[in-house]
């Protein structure tokens, strides 16, 4: 686990200081410099973006991870590579001609209650478009087992741009409708910058040759193309769906919500950086043992990390809305409803990097698509009953059965589980500090209250998480960290 310690913990900061940014813009300038209206337009036109990407990348960035390490040689993967960079064009060029042509029909009918959107309609699959070959770039240099500097641009850089256009807002530098155009601009270069780096990582050779196992590189990208849609719709399909049923301004309130849950997966995604490539490695050799041996570190080591987060967001939630407009309340039961969904990923370790790489990924792709449908049918029904509330059920009922459907699937295809005893007393410690935490309020200012309730919950969980020593790799960040204050 040494690189994907190294890496893990360097993506792992990075992505906490964007996601540190990514609050300061959610939680403050978005909600005071921006309004409801505005927020609720950005919030709508990014989510349909990241909708559209997996389609437009064609799962290249997938593909490249699960066949890069089974070229033996410098030319083949030249080839390989060519050949991914062009693939997407084969979705992105008739998907964009029918946007173009169909522009008028598909705006009309899906922004009828929110005709404010229209003007920005448009920018979806061209964020979506740029978003596609960012993550085509990323997952080249991910290959060569590069992934802090991609995960620098994409968590930190594209937030700080974004801030500094929230206060050119704020100061009427430019206007509202402007920063929703030149936020585009942002993920544009976001692309740009990402694609340079790569380069930089490893220059290939462009050679306009089809690969010999082309046929099984697009049925694969078929199923990523699907597959990607399914775990992505599970994320933001419900933000896409929000303005048809309630006013775009309710998305506001959702998104503010959504932000601070989805803090929870963080760990997750910082690791799966750089465990992805190296889960692929490791079937393609077949390394069964070591492959269960990572699958369970992956679980626990972000069970440990992920409910530590959750449970400081659960204990100190009440303060925090207390720290925003009060027109943005009434999204806590979003927050813990979005929570636990995200954790239940976060319990899964690897798994989806698991699942995209074995030979039966086509049977969890039937059900993924069952699981969409489920997704949308629970939308339609309890955003008009219970608004913003419904959505969140609505994914958190979809997430928890899709997440058991590929845990089972793990499980019995690939005799590979993630779960041990640690998991149970994980679980325990995370209960009892919620328990005891939740209900203890301080009479003090909300900042303050927060920072004197994280110290104490911090340290309490901290300890039992040592003394009961369920993750070596953490005790052992601990350790080295009490030893340098010792120093000190």
């Amino acid at each position: 686990m040494g690189i994907v310690q190294s890496q893990s913990i360097k993506n792992t900061i990075i992505t906490f200081l964007g996601f540190g940014i990514g609050a300061i813009n959610a939680l403050f300038f978005y909600t005071h410099f921006l309004g409801k209206m505005h927020y609720g337009i950005v919030a709508t036109v990014l989510s349909g973006a990241n909708i559209m990407m997996p389609i437009m990348a064609f799962g290249a960035q997938n593909t490249l991870i699960r066949f890069f390490s089974s070229y033996k040689n410098q030319k083949e993967r030249d080839e390989f590579l060519t050949f991914m960079l062009f693939l997407p064009l084969a979705l992105i060029i008739p998907l964009g001609l029918s946007f173009y042509i169909f522009y008028e029909p598909i705006s009309r009918s899906w922004i009828q209650e929110n005709p404010t959107l229209r003007p920005f309609f448009w920018l979806i699959p061209v964020i979506g478009l740029f978003m596609a070959y960012f993550e085509v770039f990323y997952a080249w240099a991910k290959v060569h087992m590069q992934s802090v500097i991609g995960n620098f641009i994409s968590e930190v850089l594209v937030r700080i741009t974004v801030m500094l256009l929230l206060i050119a807002v704020h100061y009427n530098e430019i206007s509202k409708s402007t920063f929703i155009y030149c936020v585009a601009i942002a993920y544009f270069a976001q692309l740009i910058g990402m694609k340079i780096y790569a380069l930089s990582v490893k220059m290939p050779v462009l050679r306009l040759v089809i690969p010999k196992n082309s046929k099984e590189i697009i049925h694969y990208s078929f199923f990523i193309i699907v597959s990607g849609g399914v775990a992505v719709m599970l994320i933001d399909f419900d933000k896409v769906m929000i303005p048809k049923y309630l006013d775009v301004s309710q998305n506001a309130l959702y998104a503010v919500a959504i932000f601070i849950s989805t803090v929870i997966a963080v760990p997750s995604r910082a690791m799966t950086q750089i465990i992805a490539p190296i889960t692929a490695k490791l079937m393609v050799e077949q390394k069964h043992d070591e492959l269960n041996e990572l699958y369970k570190k992956s679980a626990i080591n972000l069970q440990i990390i992920g409910g530590f987060i959750m449970l400081l967001i659960f204990v100190n939630i009440k303060e925090m809305y207390l720290l925003i407009p009060k027109d943005y309340s009434g999204g806590i039961a979003v927050v813990f409803m979005i929570g636990l969904s995200k954790f239940y990923d976060v319990l899964l370790g690897n798994n989806n990097s698991i699942i995209v790489n074995t030979q039966h990924y086509r049977t969890v792709l039937l059900f993924g698509i069952g699981t969409v449908f489920l997704m949308i049918v629970l939308n339609m029904i309890l955003i008009p009953i219970l608004g913003i509330e419904g959505s969140a059920l609505a994914t958190l009922i979809t997430v928890l059965i899709y997440n058991t459907v590929k845990l089972i699937f793990v499980i019995q295809k690939m005799d590979l589980f993630p779960f041990t005893s640690k998991t149970i007393y994980s679980l325990g410690i995370i209960g009892f500090c919620f328990v005891l935490f939740y209900y203890w309020d301080f009479t003090f200012h909300p900042i303050l209250n927060i920072l004197a309730k994280s110290a104490l919950v911090s340290l309490l969980y901290v300890v039992l998480i040592f003394k009961t020593k369920l993750s070596e790799e953490i005790n052992g960040v601990i350790s080295k960290s009490l030893t340098l204050i010792v120093k000190k």
